[in-house]
């Protein structure tokens, strides 16, 4: 089974991606990080490359200023991700440790990541298990709502011991390519003969539906010389970015509307005009807003407003 998985890798996997053609750990920690929550071709596209250019190694990163980080990590959402970066990047600032408990101390590194940086980058014994992984894991033994510890468990029981980055990138490609969540490609799958759950596939990928939170936001629009008037956000979200000031709704002075999501939320949001700059404001041109902290919301509501236009 692991000869025939590692031969499926060798012809269908996804080689080209930059942080699987590389033997840096920081390159491969960087993009396990970028690669939560976020598609793989805007993290190989955009991202990746764009932040590596800015800060080519740990050290680099490490004697950023925050504020840096987090304008090269604008509109990747889940700025969390970037600030315990950049805190690991200053407790390690050369290295990051080779030892899976070691790596869990650290900012923003669970049991996923820690693995996956001990298994791709220090070709470490370990299975890793993130979604595609999981689901495949499911499918292969029949397990119906199986404990992190069952899964982790079985992963064991078939880890190649004597290529376990090969075998854990195969298995990786091989649930995103042909053990999909929906209408899996089974005839293509070099796991079939042993695959416990290929009769009822869909048994094994049954979630729980996300509730989400509507949340009406209300903004306000100061612009004056061609800058605009900016705060810097304290609150949970998109702490420690550049946000438009918040205020109390006056409908005399509204501008425009416009839809967002935002991790669990739904959001409504309302920009208004304000005469008067926060004492706290800074003030941003056009072009300086291009490497400002600044999040999605914020590129949308600028997009919306069409400042060319405002009066």
């Amino acid at each position: 089974m692991q000869k025939r998985l590692l031969q499926w890798y060798e012809k269908n996997g996804r080689h080209e991606l930059p942080w699987r053609n590389t033997t840096n750990i920081y390159h491969i920690y960087l993009s396990e990080i970028m690669l939560q929550q976020t598609q793989v071709n805007r993290v190989r596209d955009e991202y990746y490359p764009q932040f590596l250019a800015k800060f080519p190694t740990l050290k680099t990163l490490a004697d950023a200023q925050e504020s840096e980080v987090l304008a090269a990590w604008s509109g990747l959402g889940y700025y969390s991700r970037a600030r315990n970066l950049h805190k690991t990047a200053k407790l390690c600032e050369n290295e990051l440790p080779k030892s899976y408990e070691e790596l869990l101390k650290l900012p923003g590194i669970g049991s996923y990541t820690a693995s996956a940086i001990c298994a791709f980058g220090y070709h470490q014994n370990l299975p890793v298990l993130d979604t595609n992984i999981k689901r495949v894991i499911k499918r292969l033994f029949a397990l119906i709502n199986p404990s992190e510890k069952e899964l982790t468990r079985q992963a064991v029981k078939v880890l190649n011991d004597k290529e376990p980055r090969a075998h854990n990138l195969a298995l990786m490609d091989l649930g995103s390519l042909v053990c999909l969540p929906k209408n899996p490609k089974c005839q293509e799958c070099p796991l079939t003969s042993e695959c416990q759950g290929k009769e009822e596939p869909e048994l094994y990928t049954q979630t729980k539906k996300t509730k989400y939170e509507a949340m009406e936001l209300f903004y306000g629009v100061c612009v004056k010389d061609d800058k605009i008037t900016l705060v810097k956000t304290e609150g949970s979200m998109y702490k420690g970015m550049l946000s438009l000031p918040c205020v109390d709704p006056l409908e005399d002075d509204f501008l425009v509307s416009f839809k967002h999501a935002y991790t669990k939320y739904r959001l409504s949001v309302h920009l208004y005009r304000l005469d008067e700059a926060p004492k706290d404001a800074i003030w941003l041109s056009l072009e300086e807003l291009e490497s400002a902290p600044i999040s999605s919301l914020v590129t949308k509501a600028l997009t919306a407003l069409n400042l060319k236009k405002l009066p």
